[in-house]
């Protein structure tokens, strides 16, 4: 018997999830549910010190909005695991050092199109397709033929969302109300805070 088979397959969502949002979480379920991973790990990108971005949340409010937006979804796990490994934080590094950290599961990284269109300028992307399976998701403008992928990239039919964490920060400047694009504990906590004001 294939050891592989035993194995749970669980897709690699990182990001800086700067916030969170229903895209995100809306793309993971579907993956969940009708894309054959039992689970979705969240990995929440580090701050690079290198990169200061003055609308980056710090690294423990972008992972509490995290944590509170998959509450209550058993398939959905947050981790810093990046975290805790040198920086800059590369994917594939990343995927290395999860496999040899968690053996019993088959990782599979979820990536955009956007992403995939410049997956050449990636550390290491020829070394990151043979050695990895990748899941990529369509994003509007970035259309794919499924004919041209490789084996070990495959892409799925997910509903598209055009939402991004740029818009949610802009409209929450604006002082627009919406709450219906996070989580409903998400949005309460960012009130709270006053973040991305």
């Amino acid at each position: 018997m294939d050891e592989g088979n035993n194995k749970k397959k669980i897709g690699i969502f990182g990001g800086s999830f700067n916030p969170i949002h229903i895209g995100h979480l809306a793309l993971a379920n579907y993956l969940c549910e009708f894309g054959g991973l039992d689970g979705v790990w969240f990995l929440v990108s580090p701050q690079n010190p290198l990169k200061q971005h003055h609308d980056l949340l710090d690294d423990q409010s972008r992972l509490e909005l995290t944590r509170l937006a998959i509450m209550g979804y058993k398939k959905f796990h947050v981790s810093d695991f990046e975290f805790h490994l040198p920086r800059p934080s590369y994917t594939y590094n990343t995927l290395k050092a999860l496999k040899e950290t968690f053996p019993e599961n088959e990782f599979h990284l979820i990536i955009g199109s956007d992403n995939w269109k410049v997956f050449d300028l990636w550390h290491e992307p020829r070394k990151l397709i043979a050695e990895n399976k990748l899941i990529v998701y369509p994003r509007p403008g970035f259309e794919l033929n499924p004919n041209e992928l490789p084996t070990q990239v495959r892409l799925v039919k997910a509903p598209l969302f055009d939402v991004s964490s740029t818009f949610i920060r802009e409209s929450l400047r604006k002082g627009k109300d919406i709450r219906f694009f996070l989580p409903e504990a998400v949005y309460s906590k960012i009130k709270q805070e006053k973040w991305y004001l």
